[in-house]
């Protein structure tokens, strides 16, 4: 594979010397030959701050990334984890307005469609919450402008008509970019009612609690977004805006390690990683976690396809 031209990205940064037991010495940045998965990193909070949110989220992907190289996997043999390459993060474009946040939009798009174009499964580490449109927006256009099926798990719907980090998945619903929604971890309390009916109306599925929050999503060609805002306060308080009543680490975990075993997605992200709130960089560890657990998932998955 040639090394792929992705304009407005810069590369990513791990740290130095890092151990052969660490899996972030496994992940390659200057080409993507024989990879299967691809980081790329939203460092923006634009649209956190036109929504009145907490800002810092800009700085996620390095949370990420030191975390992440915090990690070893002792998988099992039977297990073949995928190669990982990380494209580096997308430059924001200066400017504090709407027009700022699109153009910084189209950057992502840009460089995931070019991701996904090369095979690749683009798994985008944010930053704000917006910023999954332009991430689905990229792959949509690379698939051939097939609507996809998507599930994020989310105490809040995002589906706002305002410019700014809550207005993801309206804008997904709204282009036809996303055949149905379905949202896990939805929290009445933090939602507003008009914004409900409209999800409802518009091929929305809110998941109860005590229900699969996976059932209905298609085995192949679906999307997956992760608000880090859907894991209670005292286990990631590093978000854009906590949540009191979240979901625990471990089940979110089995969550996305189903996810990587049985579903053969289009893309995933992982978003509102916000180090500047993260005490102790709890937040950043649970979502290296979380990835390390859906790319478990993805190297059973694969060996079960080969060894019927």
């Amino acid at each position: 594979m040639k090394p792929l031209a992705l304009p407005h990205c810069r590369r990513a940064s791990y740290p130095a010397n890092l151990p052969a037991a660490r899996f972030a010495s496994s992940i390659q940045t200057e080409d993507a030959a024989g990879c299967a998965i691809a980081i790329l990193g939203l460092p923006d909070d634009l649209g956190v701050r036109l929504n009145n949110g907490r800002p810092g989220a800009r700085k996620g992907p390095e949370a990420f990334r030191a975390a992440l190289a915090c990690y070893g996997i002792g998988a099992p043999n039977e297990c073949d984890l995928p190669r990982v390459f990380d494209a580096g993060d997308v430059e924001p474009v200066a400017g504090d307005d709407a027009t700022a946040l699109s153009k910084t939009h189209d950057r992502v798009s840009d460089a995931a469609e070019t991701l996904s174009r090369a095979g690749l499964l683009v798994v985008g580490i944010g930053g704000g919450h917006d910023l999954t449109y332009p991430l689905v927006r990229g792959v949509f256009r690379a698939r051939g402008r097939l609507p996809l099926p998507g599930v994020y798990f989310d105490a809040h719907l995002d589906v706002r008509e305002t410019v700014g980090s809550g207005m993801a998945f309206r804008k997904l619903m709204e282009e036809q970019i996303a055949s149905s929604l379905r949202i896990a971890g939805y929290n009445p309390l933090v939602n507003h009612r008009d914004h409900t009916d409209w999800f409802l109306d518009h091929f929305g599925t809110i998941a109860p609690a005590d229900s699969d929050p996976l059932g209905g999503l298609a085995t192949s060609g679906s999307f997956v977004s992760v608000d880090l805002d859907v894991i209670d306060m005292s286990a990631a308080p590093g978000v854009s805006a906590p949540n009191p009543a979240g979901m625990m680490p471990a089940m979110l975990s089995e969550h996305l390690r189903r996810l990587g075993t049985h579903f053969d997605l289009a893309c995933i992200d992982f978003m509102e990683l916000n180090p500047v709130h993260d005490d102790g960089d709890r937040t950043a560890r649970v979502a290296a976690h979380l990835f390390l657990n859906f790319l478990f998932g993805v190297g059973l998955r694969k060996q079960r396809i080969r060894t019927p």
